[in-house]
């Protein structure tokens, strides 16, 4: 991979499946890169038919092409850091693994088992292969709390959820509070425990809010800053992409809006 050299910009990639309603996905995530003052990039793992209310259809991408479009930018362009978000299928999930096994970088996973309307987007035998190879590659893995409830086949705290993922292989943990009764998201670094508050807004508009916080969390780490300090800019940045979130967008949860372009 290209050394970053003379690079003003930050180069960051999202290895993630593609939503064509604009609200998550690759589209979120490469909204909070330019939000963060990244440069944005993408390796499409799946392509989903999907709107504010569901997922209709997801068409997967053959995992030697997802690997193509790695090795393109990588080749190319270089990359600072990377997240993953929707990756499907064990089959995927694997050819991820085995790219970044080669290709080493600080690497965000946003494990996205289902959509926020309700759809399905990891299948079940691929769970063992995600816990069990990818999340070992992290410097920090983000689900939400009821992801890391089923990944962990706990209802403990935030924190003892957080302590069994790092349990579970990934070298630190971010359980984010958005599903939780405070506004606080939980990361376990290894060594010790840091809540990280944030405001909660009562918008019908936290599509991609996820996806939004990882993305930003990704971003700010391509750009040197320490961990913590990240993923408190994550924290910030995903709660004003809800404050200004776009509700009239849709008959569904409408996006967030990071960009603030419906402010303008």
């Amino acid at each position: 991979m290209p050394a970053k050299g003379a690079h003003l910009i930050p180069r960051c990639i999202t290895i993630a499946g593609s939503d064509s309603g604009g609200g998550a996905g690759i589209q979120a995530d490469l909204k909070a890169f330019a939000a963060a003052g990244v440069h944005g990039m993408s390796a499409i793992v799946a392509v989903t038919a999907q709107n504010t209310r569901e997922v209709t259809a997801v068409h997967e991408v053959p995992a030697p092409f997802v690997r193509a479009q790695l090795d393109a930018v990588a080749g190319d362009i270089g990359i600072d850091s990377a997240k993953t978000g929707m990756l499907g299928s064990r089959a995927v999930i694997e050819a991820v693994v085995e790219w970044l096994e080669e290709h080493p970088l600080p690497l965000v996973v946003d494990p996205v088992m289902v959509a926020s309307s309700g759809g399905r987007l990891l299948e079940d035998d691929a769970v063992d292969v995600l816990v069990g190879r990818l999340f070992r590659l992290a410097t920090v893995v983000t689900p939400n709390l009821l992801e890391a409830r089923a990944l962990t086949s706990s209802d403990a705290t935030p924190a003892e959820l957080a302590e069994a993922l790092v349990g579970l292989g990934a070298p630190a943990a971010l359980v984010t509070g958005g599903h939780g009764e405070e506004s606080v998201d939980h990361l376990f670094d290894g060594s010790e425990h840091h809540e990280i508050p944030f405001e909660r807004h009562e918008v019908a508009a936290t599509h991609g809010a996820g996806c939004t916080h990882s993305a930003t969390l990704a971003a700010l780490l391509a750009r040197g800053l320490p961990l913590l300090e990240a993923a408190r800019g994550a924290a910030a940045a995903a709660s004003r992409a809800v404050a200004l979130g776009l509700s009239e967008i849709g008959s569904g949860e409408g996006p967030v809006d990071v960009l603030g372009v419906g402010a303008r």
